[in-house]
């Protein structure tokens, strides 16, 4: 009985140390992925001036737009490789270009509150290449009908 008491704490320790090396395999993989997107071997790093903006009282049927300013503050130039949106009622618009080091960005939102009424929040999640790689934005706004 000592025996396969040993045996099977063996085994989980074991199964323990597959389970964490494989998940360390898993990191350096995106890491690498993410250092060839970005085309060198730094780090992006991506800071939003606001990560939430209200428009307020709004009239359904209304195209309201909002952009939401970026800047890369890492070492390596910042991807974004998309943005979506919780809404087919809520476009991103942004530049798939690289943007390097200390350079600025943006990403514009156009909300249509057509068919919408009282209060909405929309959420814009990021991917992109930075050392953090989703970043959630979020528009609110208040939709009053005739």
């Amino acid at each position: 009985m000592f025996y396969d008491m040993n045996k099977f704490l063996s085994t989980i320790f074991l199964f323990t140390l597959l389970l964490f090396s494989a998940c360390n395999n898993t990191a350096k993989k995106e890491a690498l992925a993410n250092a060839k997107i970005a085309g060198d071997t730094g780090t992006a790093v991506i800071v939003f001036n606001e990560y939430e903006h209200a428009f307020g009282k709004v009239a359904e049927g209304e195209k309201v737009a909002y952009t939401f300013n970026f800047e890369n503050k890492g070492t390596g130039n910042l991807v974004i490789a998309s943005a979506t949106t919780t809404c087919g009622c809520t476009v991103p618009k942004y530049d798939t270009k690289p943007i390097s080091p200390d350079n600025k960005g943006s990403l514009e939102v156009v909300f249509d509150t057509s068919g919408r009424n009282g209060m909405q929040t929309k959420t814009i999640t990021v991917r992109s290449n930075a050392s953090v790689p989703v970043v959630l934005l979020k528009i609110t706004a208040e939709v009053i009908s005739d």
